[in-house]
């Protein structure tokens, strides 16, 4: 009986020591809401990072439900919830991280088959998703505006158009507006119309204007894209995403995340300049030559 009671004292001491055990990492993997990750069954067919997915992390966050990083390897993905360390984010938790890929360095345990990282330090990763294949170049969209009226991509046919899918819950989207209000600005002459497709509905929309009056926004703003559609334009359903229509309609350029705007005035000038160098040729071959008609004397 004695050595039975010193058995278990010494494996209850061994699962104490192993739930307590640190050790020192770095790891990379996607910020997310260690609840709001389980709504889908595979991960890997459902990409985390969608609007719902951002709208539960934010209502988690709000009942204090921690995020995680999510670590994939070749048997999955692998849970680690999130814990201060000396890295200290902006707001009470990591809620500004989600849903993007960051490498993080901290101290993991595990405790009841839950792992947990300490967060020492944390850098958001310059990584996105591989873009999905685009099914159709065909730019099909039509949604209404803050009046209520109907828009259509159909209508700016002509027009070269960069499509922002964004929200007024999407912080990395805040970052990107003034740049893309440059672009409105700078490419207007030239015929580009930057249009802003918002995941917000109908409903937000006093909320929709008070981004834009706080953002200076100068270019027009659809609601209630859906994931659908950013789905169909080939950019997946993470916010914010662009997409360039030249002037018949056809998907010619993609990008997901925050823009960079050198590579988007980059992809604008390889559309644009051709055409606008072309014009100025026919219009200078077009003047009349003028005889010298100087009065004085050679």
């Amino acid at each position: 009986m004695k050595t039975f009671v010193l058995v278990c004292i010494a494996l209850l001491f061994v699962a104490v020591s192993n739930a307590q055990e640190t050790r020192p990492v770095k790891l990379k993997g996607q910020v997310v809401c260690s609840v709001c990750w389980f709504e889908a069954k595979d991960r890997k067919k459902t990409p985390y990072g969608n609007a719902a997915d951002i709208t539960c992390a934010e209502e988690c966050s709000g009942n204090n439900i921690p995020q995680a990083l999510a670590v994939e390897d070749e048997k999955g993905f692998t849970l680690y919830t999130l814990e201060m360390g000396a890295y200290k984010p902006k707001g009470k938790d990591f809620l500004e991280n989600v849903p993007y890929m960051a490498e993080i360095e901290g101290t993991i345990r595990t405790e009841k088959d839950k792992h947990f990282l300490k967060v020492n330090s944390l850098k958001v990763l310059d990584e996105k998703p591989k873009l999905p294949q685009l099914v159709s170049d065909d730019a099909v969209l039509a949604l209404k505006d803050l009046t209520g009226a109907e828009q259509s991509l159909a209508a700016l046919r002509g027009r070269v158009v960069v499509l922002n899918f964004w929200a007024t819950w999407c912080v990395p989207c805040q970052k990107e507006m003034p740049d893309l209000s440059a672009i409105q600005n700078d490419y207007a002459a030239l015929g580009v119309q930057v249009i802003g497709a918002a995941g917000d509905s109908a409903s937000d929309g006093a909320k929709v204007l008070k981004f834009i009056r706080e953002f200076k926004v100068n270019f027009p703003v659809w609601l209630d894209a859906k994931t659908a559609d950013m789905e169909r334009f080939g950019v997946g359903t993470v916010l914010p995403a662009t997409v360039i229509i030249d002037k018949n309609g056809k998907i010619v350029w993609r990008e997901t995340g925050v823009i960079k705007p050198s590579e988007l005035r980059k992809e604008l000038d390889k559309i644009l300049l051709p055409k606008v160098n072309e014009a100025a040729k026919v219009a200078k071959a077009a003047q009349p030559k003028t005889k010298n008609s100087s009065l004085v004397p050679a």
